[in-house]
């Protein structure tokens, strides 16, 4: 993989936590394989001077997508849990902004876009902060938090690339079907 990295340019590395992982409470398959692509890209953003942010999944235990509240899902990324903790080898910059989502008990997020840092700075912000006009993404799942995410920068006017090689769908035909919406809406995949 060949991506340039300069300063206008954004990483966004998308809920690479314990649950989402093999083994985890709702673990993607193969997700663990986009581990070293992904570390390649945290190294070629610093080099490139790119803002590098990393999203996370910041459930309440009461969360309103868990199974015990009628949700979809099994319970997973629980604040202040081990299974919300970022993958133990990814190491970000000490730079690297952290944006939560999903974090309000009654509110199911899967986009990063409308997640935040812990003081209450938004994505948007952020990306305007940093002049970031183009976002290369990768992470976990393609067929929901990567494709939403995707789906809402490119439509608030972000030129967006989704690293294929870097992300895994928790079903295969959803992957798919991800990736012919993603690239009907103008996002890159490559």
């Amino acid at each position: 993989m060949d991506i340039k990295f300069n300063s206008n340019d954004a990483l966004l590395v998308v809920d690479i936590q314990n649950d989402f992982l093999p083994g985890g409470a709702l673990g993607v398959p193969e997700g663990d394989q986009v581990i070293p692509v992904i570390k390649d890209l945290i190294t070629a953003a610093q080099q490139g001077q790119a803002t590098i942010i990393a999203s996370r999944d910041w459930h309440p235990v009461n969360h309103m997508s868990f199974h015990e509240q009628g949700g979809p899902w099994p319970a997973h990324c629980v604040q202040n849990t081990q299974g919300a903790e970022f993958h133990k080898d990814i190491k970000y910059p000490d730079n690297t902004i952290v944006v939560s989502k999903a974090f309000e008990p009654t509110l199911e997020s899967y986009s990063a876009f409308n997640a935040q840092t812990t003081e209450g700075l938004a994505l948007p912000e952020i990306l305007q902060k940093n002049k970031i006009t183009r976002i290369i993404i990768c992470g976990l799942a393609l067929d929901y938090c990567v494709k939403a995410s995707s789906l809402d920068l490119v439509k608030a006017g972000f030129d967006t690339l989704v690293i294929k090689e870097a992300t895994r769908a928790i079903n295969e035909e959803d992957g798919e079907e991800a990736i012919r919406i993603l690239s009907s809406f103008g996002v890159q995949v490559i």
